[in-house]
């Protein structure tokens, strides 16, 4: 069975990486849930996507230069609500018994990691006991070096799109590479329909997580090829399309 993963909350439904989207999702039943963290100068980290403030929220400028003020006072576009925290998240998602979080660790506006993000995001999950259902996420193959050095107990998950693996020497280059460093391999779906037989060759089915599919067209076929894992930003859609492959089987 593949398993269905909420993309930033479910951003197609609730604004992204809102506490509304991440209490709403759950009662979907989807199988894990995926979300961004950021570091701030002040030492708070907020889980939002991008490393600029633009795009999802009524703020401008660097997320890493907001003060714990500031943030509260930031609003996300098309809610009322302030750009949360991740212990605000993980309140909200530690509710649900046993769900897996795709924790992505973010980079700042330069496109470097923030010193110290992985001690401080490990240790909020393990204070919480949800580092074992946990699995730290990154693009930055260092990051996750960093992760498995400093916690090794939570599990890793590593993005790449055609993009980046054409920077680290091509894709089956890239899978070599990480193999022993993550459990999953996420690859974007572009990418793996290219190489598919590359991917396969090297990773089994369940190792693997195609991400980000939102419509039946896309969605369906990876459902009946059998993928490991679905990331969705309309989680509800990939779930309706599951359940209806399953009974027609």
């Amino acid at each position: 069975m593949t398993f269905i993963t909420g993309h930033r909350g479910a951003r197609n439904l609730w604004p992204e990486n809102s506490l509304q989207g991440f209490r709403n999702v759950l009662a979907l039943g989807v199988d894990a849930v995926e979300f961004d963290v950021h570091l701030t100068d002040a030492g708070e980290l907020v889980v939002i996507h991008d490393a600029t403030l633009e795009r999802t929220t009524e703020g401008q400028g660097p997320v890493r230069a907001l003060s714990p003020d500031a943030r509260r006072a930031t609003r996300l576009k098309g809610s009322d609500e302030a750009i949360p925290t991740l212990g605000e998240v993980l309140d909200v998602l530690g509710t649900a018994e046993g769900l897996p979080l795709h924790v992505e660790l973010k980079s700042d506006e330069t496109g470097k990691p923030y010193p110290g993000i992985v001690e401080k995001v490990a240790a909020e999950l393990i204070a919480r006991g949800l580092d074992q259902r946990s699995y730290l996420t990154s693009f930055d193959v260092s990051v996750l070096e960093d992760c498995r050095r400093i916690a090794p107990g939570i599990k890793r998950l590593v993005s790449v799109n055609a993009a980046w693996a054409d920077k680290q020497g091509g894709l089956g280059r890239f899978i070599d590479a990480v193999d022993a460093l993550v459990e999953i391999v996420a690859i974007h779906h572009e990418l793996m329909e290219a190489e598919w037989a590359l991917i396969t060759d090297r990773l089994p089915l369940d190792r693997l997580c195609v991400w980000t599919l939102n419509d039946e067209a896309l969605i369906a076929p990876w459902l009946e090829r059998g993928i490991g894992h679905l990331t969705s930003d309309s989680p509800d859609l990939a779930l309706t399309l599951r359940g209806q492959i399953s009974a027609a089987a």
